[in-house]
């Protein structure tokens, strides 16, 4: 008997230690498989860094495990301080599925429907009678967009607080693009409209409604309105410009103009607390998000893009105001999440083809971007005989385009890889 508790004591510890041992490998492998897509991830990031394509922050997470945080660049070029993973930058029209969270949320608690028409709130309107509330989320309302009137370059009125009536006056009495709900046409106009009724709703400023539900929840102690007067020192500079012998400063946008359509500041941190929370369906009820994330016309559901890379569906909103732009995608079943904060850009610039090569890396897709280049100039009479469409497999089709001496590549397949722009480079 003695022997045989002996032996059965041996054989469970040598049992421990074959467990223990399986789980030392395996954290291993995953920390070396990590360790490897860092290195991938940085060294695109530090190409198109230097190649002037980028210039901010970036925060790629899987499953919960944040696979690089990093600074990349000028955080303000004449102070010569640099981007880290601290960097607060406006993030735009990122504001928008922000304002369509706080909209559900009032849907959930009984004082608002979807389904509701705008003259119920706002009958100053033309033709509120014909709009509903899903309208707005979705942009098939056909109301005038505001921005298009927005003055490029004009500090006077934009950088400093605007009275609301004057943006109202720009597109309230406009006649309709067309009929609402017939198709789609995005508009900062439909999210003005929206802070302006989830003021009236809950009798509160439209920023006092979004910390209370969505940033204080959550902990999104770096994130706010009002970028012009933000006293801190991770602030970031918005340049129009930004290149290794140019850097313009961009005019600064006030976020009274931008208000419920793009007034939100954040962190790349900060905003992974709320991908965490879109990830766990927290703040709203399943029901919600899946209203949230149910496409419509162009794929775009409550305040977000819903498409399909490499098979996998993503949600997916960006942002871009003079100076800076933003860029948040989420693929749901993988557990990825990609967020890029830009510091230079205008307003036809995008940040889509970074984080479609980062998408590309996560999911083992495409290496070819990730050796360092350095870019060349070629004749724009040049460019152009590369546009057109073009068949490489005789069934989907690829269509080559040239705008700002850029050329640009679209796929037309479904899952193919959407508009990303071709860099001609040394190797």
């Amino acid at each position: 008997m003695k022997n045989y508790r002996h032996t059965l004591i041996l054989s469970c510890c040598f049992f421990l230690f074959v467990i223990a041992d399986s789980f030392a490998v395996k954290a291993q492998q995953k920390s070396d498989s990590t360790t490897i897509l860092y290195k991938k991830l940085d060294k695109f990031l530090i190409s198109v860094t230097k190649a002037g394509k980028f210039n901010g922050s970036v925060l790629v997470a899987q499953k919960g495990q944040i696979i690089l945080q990093k600074g990349y660049g000028w955080k303000n070029f004449s102070a010569r301080t640099l981007n880290d993973t601290n960097s607060i930058f406006p993030i735009g029209s990122l504001t928008k599925p922000f304002t369509a969270m706080v909209i559900l949320k009032l849907q959930e608690q009984g004082e608002i429907s979807v389904n509701d028409l705008l003259s119920k709130y706002f009958p100053e309107q033309k033709d509120a009678d014909k709009i509903t509330i899903q309208n707005l989320l979705n942009h098939t309302s056909g109301i005038y967009d505001f921005s298009h009137d927005i003055p490029e370059n004009d500090s006077a009125l934009l950088s400093h607080p605007i009275p609301r009536q004057k943006v109202l006056d720009v597109f309230v009495h406009h006649p309709l693009e067309f009929e609402p709900g017939t198709r789609y046409s995005y508009c900062s106009s439909d999210y003005f409209l929206l802070g302006i009724i989830i003021e009236k709703l809950t009798g509160k400023p439209y920023e006092q409604v979004v910390r209370q539900l969505i940033f204080e929840p959550l902990g999104m102690r770096h994130s706010g309105f009002d970028f012009i007067n933000l006293k801190d020192t991770s602030k970031t500079t918005g340049y129009k410009t930004f290149g290794a012998d140019k850097h313009a400063l961009a005019v600064k946008w006030d976020s009274t103009l931008a208000y419920a359509a793009g007034a939100i500041y954040s962190t790349t941190g900060d905003l992974y607390k709320w991908a965490k929370a879109i990830a766990k369906r927290q703040i709203l009820t399943p029901s919600s998000w899946n209203q949230a994330f149910t496409p419509y016309f162009e794929h775009y559901g409550d305040g977000w893009w819903i498409d399909t890379l490499y098979d996998n569906q993503y949600i997916y909103h960006s942002g871009g105001l003079l100076g800076f732009m933003s860029s948040f995608r989420y693929y749901q079943d993988k557990g990825v999440t990609i967020i890029l904060l830009n510091n230079f850009g205008y307003y036809d610039q995008t940040l889509l083809p970074i984080n479609n090569t980062l998408s590309a890396i996560m999911f083992n897709e495409d290496n070819s971007l990730l050796s360092a280049h350095v870019p060349i100039s070629i004749d724009e009479s040049i460019l152009r005989e590369y546009t057109g469409t073009y068949s490489p497999n005789g069934k989907d089709k690829v269509f080559i385009t040239l705008k700002k001496h850029q050329l640009y590549a679209e796929s037309s397949s479904k899952n193919g890889i959407p508009k990303h722009w071709i860099t001609y480079q040394y190797h």
